[in-house]
This record gives C-alpha cells, structure tokens and sequence, in this order.
C-alpha cells in the first residue's frame, strides 16, 4: 500500500506531502491518522528545523473524502486523528508546533483541506492554487478552525462571502486578500519555499520558535493582552536569549544579507 503522507528531509527541511493524487489528496481516515503523526515526528527531530506541508500533484487536497460519510464509515465528531473520540486531542486540523510550518499550495485546497491550509503558518500558493469553502454546499459545519483562521487572513465579511457563496478564489486574488503570502508559477513553488525555508533556517533557531510561539499567544487573546504577553516575553528573553557577543555577531551577519538584498 502506498504511504497516504510522505516525508523527506533535506538541509534541515522537512517536506510532508499529502500523497493520494488519484483521489485529488482527499483526507480519508488514514491521512487523517497519519498526517498529524508526521507533523508531530518532525517537529521532534533534532534534524529538522523547517516543515513545508503540500499535496502530491494536481491538488493540495480536496478536502475530507466524502465516501467515507457516504458509507458510514465516519464517526460522528471525528476529527484528525481518526476516531471521535480524539476530538479534543489538540484544536484545528494540524497539532501544536514549535517549529514554523509552510503551507506549499500547489492546486485546489476545498473545505477541510483549505481548513488544513489555514492551520499552516503562512501560505505559498501555486499560479494553479485555488480556494474554496464548501461547507454549506456539503451541508456541515466547519470544525478545524475555518472561521477562526480565514477571518483572521482575510476579515470576517471577505470570509463570509466565501463560505455563504462556495465559489473558488484563484491564487492571485487569494494573494490580494492577504490568504496567501506570495503566488508563483507552479514548478517553482517547492524551490521557493525551500529558499524561504533555508532563510529561516539561517535564523537563531531559539528565537524563531519563541517569535512563533509569542504570536500563537497573542492571537489567541486580546490586543490589550498581547501587548502584555509581548512585553513580558521581550523581558524574560534578555536572561537565554541576550547574549551580546552572538548577537553582535549575528548582526554584522544581517548587515551583509541586508546589503546583497537592497543592491540593484
């Protein structure tokens, strides 16, 4: 049986790919159980700084395999992880990570799969990339975080116009409204997340993953306490964090990247 969740790692990138292209990557109860563990796995590697999520060619996913419903296969309140009774086992459709997660939108991502989209970091989208809520047409409620995080991308009345409607956005207008971080032509999305990986890589590791972890803190509450959660967390970082000679270092490293960018 061929492996429904694939993952290599190279120069400390892991690429986890959503792997039943003949099924346009639909999220049966197998990726389901396997796509966590794999998250999960890779964020524990002492080799892995980075994690890029995608679908095997031609879709990112096209969301939970409805066969399965169909057949009665589904428990009621199933969620990732397989069983019902796993629902609150970690919230959304991705668990917890401290490492940051890049979301390779490579052709349409629908419903639960644009909900597992929406769990990623931020997103690099396909010119072939398209979005799509489909929920009210299936006629089931979102549960992976969709009117949490599409709001949060794009505002509540853009976010409203896509589930109450069910129409696809392309990638461009994706990019327009803020769902996607960049759109590129199809053969060069991996190249370049894994450029924008290695750029993350480069980074003092402890830092970015208490950056990712102060801005799950802050989204998670109010403006007022985010402020707060920052402050305190910019106070308690000058103990591990400020060291003077690494970050002198560091930042003579910065002036030099900062000067190769900017050049004509």
């Amino acid at each position: 049986m061929t492996d429904v969740v694939l993952v290599e790692v190279t120069d400390r990138v892991a690429v986890i790919t959503i792997n039943r292209p003949d099924q346009r990557n639909a999220l049966n109860r197998d990726v389901r159980r396997a796509l966590p563990k794999a998250i999960t796995s890779c964020d524990a590697d002492e080799a892995v700084d980075v994690m890029i999520l995608t679908g095997a060619d031609p879709a990112f996913s096209a969301g939970v395999d409805l066969k399965e419903f169909g057949s009665g296969e589904v428990q009621q309140g199933e969620s990732f992880g397989g069983v019902a009774e796993s629902r609150d086992s970690f919230r959304g459709a991705l668990p917890p990570h401290a490492k940051p997660l890049i979301g390779a939108v490579n052709g349409v991502a629908v419903t639960g799969g644009f909900e597992v989209a929406l769990n990623c970091d931020f997103i690099i989208a396909s010119d072939r990339a398209r979005f799509a809520d489909t929920h009210a047409r299936v006629g089931v409620m979102p549960g992976w975080g969709l009117t949490v995080l599409l709001a949060q991308r794009i505002g509540v009345a853009r976010a409203k116009q896509m589930s109450f409607t069910g129409n696809y956005i392309d990638a461009r207008t994706a990019c327009d409204w803020g769902l996607a971080n960049e759109v590129v032509p199809h053969d060069d999305l991996l190249p370049h997340c894994r450029k924008l990986a290695a750029d993350i890589v480069s980074n003092d590791q402890m830092g970015v993953r208490r950056m990712l972890r102060t801005y799950d803190e802050v989204t998670a509450t109010t403006i007022d306490e985010g402020w707060e959660i920052e402050a305190r967390v910019s106070r308690e970082w000058e103990g591990p964090g400020f060291d003077p000679a690494s970050i002198e270092s560091r930042r003579m490293k910065i002036v030099e990247r900062g000067r190769a960018q900017i050049q004509p």
